[in-house]
């Protein structure tokens, strides 16, 4: 096999404050598909996965759990592993934040920083969420006391801390993107990274906590541990064995830079802003790609314990098995919005293309490969026993059979290179539907009865055996045990990819099994609910507990932050209700009239014409709409680009101040007459395009 060179592949590491759900699943699944495939493609490939350990949530959960943070990471550490190893996953190195060897270099690594004038000490007083391990700013916050990210409470912080001068490399970091388009990708996840952060200017990065003690000791500054960013970033080096006194491990000099950092959307800005800034203090090179997939979410929500929603892979993985859990999550990700899993989808989905298109293909080609041949089949060539015009066309069977196999390889080959995974398994399914479409045009069944026609038969069987040998090749990444199982049943093995442009490359003849087993058989919805409602009730009941226990805890913050102020006083101001002219009732018909949709404002500009109105440009799914609103004096145009808001989309179009207007953005208005936009609920991630309904 030829050698391309070497690719090394990472993952976010994992939080080890509770299990991670098919969401987070998802994510090393993929990577592992596409270390795989780089495998078989002729790579030399590192995959790097791991956990990461530290922070405040961590020592608040253990001491919930009565144990030392040592003990609990340890214990999450291992079912983290134990789950990325049942899903199929083929790391080389499960990193931890806690290995003695990581922690010797995030030590050093602090200590270079700070002795260069990167790192200086500071004080930090703000808003904090222990959820996300972050600091935000009082303008970050939308909704009063909630993370803008997650929704959590947050809590005002005020501690000494290191912080990192990140403006200094900001117009440095700047010029790589913009020389290095292939960078950040999707292209939208650098637009965003650009426009919100970057261009706007960069605040320094707060480096160091001195309100717990849980993480990394700065050892230079008794009281002070690493800030978990720093901590946890580190590891795609640390675990090659970088050095911060330059005595580099081999394996550091062999893999790094990264080909690729596969990482959630949602932590593309640590990844690509701070990560590369650090590595451009220490002089290293940056990694060649970060790739931020988009999230999967439960019903077209994100799950969460609080909502009873989660999904958990070993669970899929009990009712419907590891492959076809692998596939779905594969399958079913776009490559830039949010993809949707929900129990029924995935049996429908096993049932269409496992069971039908698939398992049906193989199960069918090995029985009239036994019933009719006793189980061995051989390219022959003959047309023997057709007519001319039978044989024309069997001759155009055969050749379009084989164009559409050997084309795969190239076809598969172009999306893995973009990263669309989901695309390629588009691609692979599409030869096994060519091959079920074969058998319809062939007609074994008839080839069969016609002792004279058995040559003929051979040939056909022979290229079904062929193809689908060569399509489960290229599925072998993506569905490893399917595959072993699929070659094994058909008498062939996995092909080198090299070998996938040319049909017929591994011999004349293949003896397939007498004894098959059934791929994937087709699922009653029914029976999968009923096994579904028993996992969700006990995770109902869990959340449940874990909530309370939460909730218990943010009062007790609130309280030591507030001096233990009562939740309610008669001093409080009651919330003014508006008056509100009440309209004539309507039928669910007609509201159903109404069409109301999410949308994203992407640019916003003052009506000159007009005191009162800004026209924006909104994105509602892939479509660009003009809209005119008389919110001028509440909302500037830098306010309003970014935004989510609510719009009804099936409005008669109509000009305002000789502008046409597509739509209408929704508002509520305030006792005094003010305007505030209707937004998604801040933490939650809704695709501009989302129906509201």
């Amino acid at each position: 096999m030829q050698n391309k060179g070497k690719y090394y592949i990472t993952t976010a590491i994992a939080y080890t404050s509770g299990k991670p759900h098919i969401g987070n699943t998802y994510e090393i699944i993929l990577a592992d598909c596409i270390a795989r495939y780089k495998r078989a493609d002729g790579y030399d490939v590192r995959f790097m996965t791991g956990s990461d350990e530290h922070g405040q949530k961590i020592e608040s959960r253990a001491a919930r759990a009565g144990k030392t943070p040592k003990e609990f990471v340890d214990e999450t550490a291992g079912k983290i592993g134990r789950l990325w190893d049942l899903v199929g996953t083929s790391y080389d190195r499960f990193i931890r934040t806690t290995d003695a060897d990581h922690e010797r270099q995030v030590q050093k690594i602090f200590k270079k920083l700070y002795e260069q004038g990167d790192i200086y000490l500071g004080h930090y007083s703000g808003m904090y969420c222990q959820e996300c391990e972050a600091f935000y700013t009082p303008s970050q916050i939308e909704e009063e006391g909630k993370c803008p990210v997650c929704g959590s409470p947050v809590h005002e912080a005020q501690e000494d801390a290191y912080f990192f001068r990140m403006k200094k490399y900001a117009d440095r970091l700047i010029e790589h993107i913009n020389t290095h388009p292939e960078f950040i990708q999707p292209v939208s996840r650098k637009n965003e990274m650009m426009n919100n952060f970057l261009l706007p200017g960069l605040q320094d990065l707060c480096v160091s906590r001195s309100s717990f003690s849980w993480g990394i000791p700065v050892d230079f500054a008794p009281g002070h541990v690493v800030y978990v960013w720093l901590d946890a970033l580190t590891n795609y080096i640390t675990g090659l064995g970088y050095d911060a006194d330059g005595n580099n491990d081999p394996l550091f000099d062999k893999y790094w830079p990264a080909d690729l950092h596969l990482i959630g959307k949602d932590i593309v800005r640590f990844h690509t802003i701070y990560w590369p800034i650090f590595l451009m203090a220490l002089g290293v090179p940056l990694p060649k790609q970060v790739f931020g997939h988009p999230w999967l979410l439960q019903g077209g929500e994100k799950m969460s314990k609080t909502k009873g929603n989660v999904i958990y892979a070993d669970d899929l993985v009990d009712i419907f098995g590891v492959d076809a859990v692998r596939y779905f999550v594969v399958h079913e990700m776009p490559y830039e919005n949010d993809g949707v899993i929900t129990w029924e989808l995935v049996a429908e989905r096993i049932n269409s293309d496992l069971a039908n298109t698939l398992g049906n293909l193989v199960n069918r080609t090995i029985a009239m490969s036994n019933k009719y041949l006793g189980g061995t089949v051989k390219d022959t060539g003959s047309f023997a026993g057709l007519t001319d015009e039978e044989a024309a066309k069997a001759k155009g069977y055969d050749e379009d059979l084989k164009a559409v196999v050997t084309a795969a390889y190239d076809k598969v080959e172009k999306k893995m290179d973009e990263l669309r995974a989901a695309d390629c398994l588009t691609e692979i399914f599409s030869v096994f539907k060519r091959l079920n479409k074969y058998i319809d045009e062939t007609e074994p069944w008839i080839l069969g009865r016609d002792e004279a026609k058995k040559d003929r038969l051979s040939t056909v069987l022979y290229n079904l055996v062929e193809g689908i040998t060569m399509g489960v090749s290229l599925l072998a990444p993506f569905m490893p045990e399917t595959a072993e199982k699929t070659v094994r049943m058909l008498g062939t093995q996995i092909r080198d990819f090299e070998t996938l442009t040319g049909f017929g490359a591994a011999g004349g003849s293949f003896t397939v099994t007498d004894k098959p087993e059934i791929l994937f058989a087709r699922l009653d919805q029914k029976e999968v609910m009923k096994k579904v409602e028993v996992i969700m009730e006990k995770q109902r009941a869990a959340a449940a507990a874990e909530a309370a226990a939460d909730a218990a805890e943010n009062a007790a913050r609130a309280g030591a932050a507030d001096g233990a102020a009562p939740a309610s006083t008669d001093a409080q101001a009651e919330e003014v209700v508006p008056e509100v002219e009440k309209k004539p009732e309507v039928t669910i018909d007609d509201f159903a009239k109404c069409q109301f949709q999410v949308g994203e404002i992407i640019a916003c500009e003052a009506v000159k014409k007009s005191k009162k109105l800004l026209c924006s440009q909104v994105k509602i799914g892939a479509e660009v709409r003009q809209i005119v609103s008389g919110i001028r004096k509440y909302y500037t145009p830098e306010e309003m680009v970014g935004k989510k808001v609510m719009v009804i989309t099936n409005l008669k179009p109509a000009k305002l101040a000789g502008l046409m207007s597509e739509g209408m953005i929704l508002c509520a208005e305030a006792p005094d007459g003010s305007l505030a936009l209707m937004v998604p609920e801040a933490g939650r991630e809704v695709p501009a395009g989302s129906e509201i309904g």
